[in-house]
């Protein structure tokens, strides 16, 4: 709910036993939650909860963390920010100061951001996956299947790409979060936005992308007899990359994707493909053999009992990965 006119400034806000409640650790996990993704937008409360932070059991240490950065400062020759704080005493100071600095935090604030800051912070949370490479990498092969497929006449075109769609978010989750992909990955985790939910932030952009794009490509290309339809990966491309992000809470993300990965490719490898490898189409020798890989890739994907087995498979991932979510609010070892 938003206030006519004050678009961008939440309707509710933050009362002083919520926010005690959160200072002392004690306020329930969806509360927890609202609180800290409301105070992104909120001056008002933010200077409440931080009153009830400063004035609770952590106050002495975020004293000291101040007190530190402060001398800091000074000790670099930086010029300090102006003492908003400093009419404020250990506990939150006077009302009258905690009132002007209520108001020059909330008033200005969305007047005076600048207009890319939206779409900077928007950009950022959906990760470096869709800054980079990998964004460049779903679009080549999206477009490379359909060009493979109309200009030089391939028929088999579609069973590759259904063989490698499910591959692709899984790259991007990889490259999506984790001290080894993003420079701002403990600034993350320990942000009130971070964790859990700016992996599934991430997430959710990687497969926004990578979904429909794909599936429309598998959709251009020419049918094939024995071929799955374009959209059957869409299930298990999301139970996979479940898998990865439940995994992952154990041993990163990179790791899980490269695992997950290797469980999916591995077998394709390692099946049926081998012992026909070589004959092709009609016996051709040299040739990728088309009808078997377009049987193979039917057998695992489409159907019901496939379809249904992927089902079950992304619910105990989502499950697993529910249960293991306080895990993704430290930062990875590696």
């Amino acid at each position: 709910m938003r206030i006519p006119g004050n678009e961008g400034i939440p309707a509710w806000h933050v009362s002083d036993t919520l926010a005690g409640l959160y200072a002392a650790g004690t306020a329930r996990e969806p509360d927890a939650w609202s609180l800290e993704k409301h105070i992104e937008a909120c001056g008002t409360c933010a200077v409440r909860v931080s009153a009830a932070l400063r004035g609770g059991a952590a106050g002495p240490a975020l004293t000291e963390v101040r007190t530190a950065l402060l001398a800091r400062v000074r000790a670099e020759g930086a010029a300090p920010v102006p003492e908003r704080n400093a009419a404020r005493g250990p506990a939150g100071g006077t009302a009258m100061s905690r009132s002007a600095a209520m108001s020059r935090s909330a008033a200005p604030r969305s007047a005076a951001a600048p207009r890319f800051g939206v779409a900077a912070r928007v950009l950022w949370a959906a990760g470096p996956a869709l800054r980079g490479s990998w964004l460049v990498a779903v679009a080549l092969v999206a477009v490379g299947a359909v060009a493979l497929a109309h200009l030089t006449g391939v028929t088999g075109a579609r069973p590759m790409l259904l063989l490698l769609a499910p591959l692709l978010p899984l790259a991007g989750v990889a490259v999506s979060y984790g001290p080894y992909a993003d420079p701002m990955y403990e600034i993350g985790v320990s942000s009130p936005g971070g964790g859990l939910r700016l992996l599934l932030t991430r997430t959710a952009a990687v497969l926004t992308v990578s979904f429909p794009l794909l599936t429309l490509a598998g959709a251009l290309l020419p049918e094939r007899a024995g071929a799955p339809g374009a959209a059957v990966w869409l299930l298990p491309g999301l139970t996979l990359t479940l898998a990865a992000l439940a995994l992952g809470s154990y041993v990163g993300c990179r790791a899980a994707a490269g695992v997950v990965a290797g469980a999916w490719a591995v077998p394709a490898a390692l099946g049926p493909l081998p012992s026909t490898w070589g004959r092709g189409d009609g016996g051709a020798s040299g040739a990728v053999p088309l009808a078997e890989l377009a049987a193979y890739v039917a057998r695992f994907l489409s159907g019901a009992t496939a379809q249904s087995g992927w089902a079950m498979g992304a619910v105990v991932c989502a499950g697993l990965l529910v249960l293991r979510r306080r895990s993704f609010d430290r930062p990875a070892a590696v």
